[in-house]
């Protein structure tokens, strides 16, 4: 079991003493797996502000020099306490998440170049609407149905090598909560789709009709999630190329502006 990481001013002490003792290690000193387990924590976490290329906050570039964090352990500290008066909050986050998220940033640049090569975002348009018949699960921009979820700004909250694993191996990198559940009722009705909100009595999600759906958990008999992705794997039914492609159209959405 990964050790959570627990914020006190103690180890903000201990941090900032480390900090002061030396300079960050070296950036062949990261592990590979550390990048790439960084990676998806941050596309879950810090993409949606700080976008795919860590950009997207004004004056803020996380590829570049880190006027705030220039060691690995003041940025363990901004990401642990947040930053007042800004809109950068704290975050608890495991050891490994934190290892992952301080290795993937010192590494954002060169981990984006070195694991995706990109296409060509017009012609992956095509393959999504065409031959990869992505449009017939996923709503882009108002357009499309609701069986998948909504892809308009997917390229805003995924970097490109999370988008290309699921491309290519959906049953692995398809995040939890976009799985499909299935729920058993008392009176036996059996009740299948893609889950868009869950608390402590209910759950709604949208079924194969595109209708909108309520549980009460206590008349919930079974309930279970899927585990496996329901949407197909493409390797192998497209080429490497043509998954650039689509992986260059996916980063391209950002939304309507």
């Amino acid at each position: 079991m990964r050790a959570a990481w627990a914020w006190s001013p103690a180890l903000a002490a201990a941090i900032l003493l480390s900090a002061l003792a030396g300079p960050a290690r070296a950036q062949d000193t990261y592990a590979a797996a550390d990048i790439e387990y960084g990676s998806r924590v941050y596309a879950a976490q810090c993409a949606v502000c700080h976008g795919a290329t860590g950009d997207t906050v004004n004056g803020v570039d996380l590829k570049g020099r880190l006027r705030r964090a220039g060691s690995d352990f003041e940025l363990m500290a901004l990401v642990a306490t947040g930053i007042p008066g800004t809109a950068m909050p704290a975050f608890k986050f495991s050891t490994a998440e934190m290892t992952g998220i301080v290795t993937y940033v010192r590494n954002m640049k060169d981990f984006s170049a070195a694991k995706v090569t990109l296409g060509d975002a017009t012609r992956g348009q095509a393959i999504f609407e065409g031959k990869g018949k992505c449009a017939t699960c996923h709503r882009v921009n108002g357009r499309g149905p609701r069986l998948a979820p909504d892809l308009s700004d997917i390229g805003t909250t995924r970097t490109a090598a999370t988008l290309q694993n699921v491309v290519v191996d959906p049953n692995n990198a398809t995040q939890f909560q976009n799985r499909n559940v299935r729920a058993v009722m008392r009176d036996g009705k059996v009740v299948t789709g893609r889950r868009l909100n869950e608390d402590t009595f209910s759950v709604q999600l949208i079924d194969q009709q595109e209708r909108l759906v309520s549980l009460s958990k206590d008349e919930i008999r079974e309930y279970t999630v899927a585990k496996t992705a329901s949407m197909p794997a493409y390797k192998g039914t497209l080429s490497a190329s043509e998954i650039s492609d689509v992986v260059a159209y996916l980063l391209s959405l950002k939304g309507l502006k």
